[in-house]
């Protein structure tokens, strides 16, 4: 998909249980795809406004340090695909070979951080069943298990802007912890002007991928003088998560989240919108 284009410019939409809903997309371009090709496989029509962008570091100094001492690490961390993406590109610009640190063990916050990691040739050893923070947290401390975490050296990779929930809690447990920024994220040109375009057309639902892109669609809604939380003909445009940490952000900013997703993956959250929608669809009838 393109930016700001709806699967209606691409071809139209199909049948499913979303038929002819329009519903906000909000990640980064280069991310929207897997989001939106799994709403307009439903019958949806995916309307993408990205409100992050992918950005470098602003030094990629510490990053470059610890990966040309790699092998001083016992564990490494990836937050995110984009982590993963910004070792993995760190790794090549500086002749580091992962595979040659087998024993660095890596942990993965989710599915999809894993996926990404695999493919890029991390060996993941570790990846919790909640797809959060504390949940990877409390994998590492099952997975340690004989091998206390006192005393390890922990390399934990993420966004500019995160939650200090890992290194707080691993602290505590003894690791010793190097924290780096891989990627920072900001808000894309045009934002405002596809948010407003959108809103003229009107859509049934929003998604949320991060507790970014909720703060960054509010930005962009002020901006724009557009109510936050957004409304349309038929009132509060419906809200879903994709897990506890961004419904929590969600709910900060004024906006209950009409659904979550079971498991904090774009598949889940598919569909918390399936069944949030239906729902109202339910209702509406009555």
């Amino acid at each position: 998909m393109g930016q700001g284009l709806s699967s209606e410019a691409s071809g139209g939409v199909g049948s499913g249980p979303l038929q002819g809903k329009r519903v906000l997309v909000t990640r980064a371009l280069q991310q929207a795809g897997k989001l939106s090709d799994g709403l307009s496989d439903l019958g949806a029509i995916p309307v993408e406004v990205p409100v992050l962008e992918i950005l470098p570091p602003d030094s990629y100094e510490p990053l470059d340090a610890a990966l040309r001492k790699i092998d001083n690490f016992q564990w490494l961390i990836l937050t995110s695909a984009n982590t993963v993406k910004a070792m993995a590109a760190r790794c090549k610009v500086l002749g580091v070979e992962f595979m040659d640190a087998e024993h660095v063990k890596v942990a993965a916050v989710g599915s999809a951080t894993a996926e990404a990691a695999r493919k890029a040739g991390f060996r993941v050893t570790v990846v919790p069943d909640a797809y959060n923070s504390e949940g990877l947290v409390a994998s590492l401390r099952e997975a340690a298990v004989g091998e206390a975490l006192g005393g390890k050296r922990v390399l934990l990779a993420r966004a500019k802007v995160a939650r200090d929930v890992i290194p707080e809690e691993l602290k505590r447990f003894g690791a010793l912890m190097t924290v780096v920024d891989a990627y920072q994220t900001g808000l894309p040109e045009g934002a405002q002007e596809l948010l407003v375009a959108a809103l003229g057309e009107g859509v049934d639902a929003a998604t949320f991928t991060s507790s970014s892109s909720v703060r960054n669609l509010a930005e962009v809604a002020r901006e724009s003088g557009v109510d936050f939380p957004l409304t349309g003909a038929a009132g509060a445009v419906p809200g879903f998560s994709i897990g506890p940490v961004t419904s929590a952000t969600m709910r900060e900013f004024g906006w209950a989240p009409a659904g979550e997703a079971a498991v904090s993956d774009i598949p889940a959250l598919i569909a918390a919108v399936v069944e949030g929608l239906g729902t109202r669809d339910e209702g509406d009838r009555e």
